[in-house]
């Protein structure tokens, strides 16, 4: 069973900084897409960043330009760096892994910007 462990929300002002992290416990088997979703209040979840294990990646439309996503394999470990954030930004961000046959989730990080 695979644990993803997220940290590095909070709150943070407009135009301020954030990195999230997500580390991957209990694989013996490497991962293949990770990704970070959110879920504003009110509203669906959508997908933030995901990357795939050679280092592809893709972005919603809405953080093109400001988000950054990174993984480190060796840690099983992914990142989310989100500069230039926005109230729009708030919303509770989760951590996604999948491996061949199953998809696992974090149990989500709070980020709120301040206007």
């Amino acid at each position: 069973q695979v644990h993803l462990v997220e940290s590095g929300g909070g709150l943070v002002e407009t135009g301020g900084s954030l990195r999230l992290s997500c580390a991957a416990s209990g694989s013996d088997f490497s991962l293949n897409t990770m990704a970070w979703y959110r879920q504003p209040p009110g509203k669906q979840r959508e997908l933030v960043a995901g990357i795939t294990s050679g280092g592809r990646t893709n972005y919603g439309d809405s953080v093109k330009g400001r988000f950054t996503i990174s993984r480190d394999n060796a840690k099983n470990t992914v990142y989310l760096q989100m500069n230039g954030l926005k109230p729009e930004d708030t919303a509770v961000y989760y951590c996604f892994a999948s491996s061949t046959v199953y998809a696992y989730w974090g149990q989500g990080t709070q980020v709120t910007v301040s206007s």
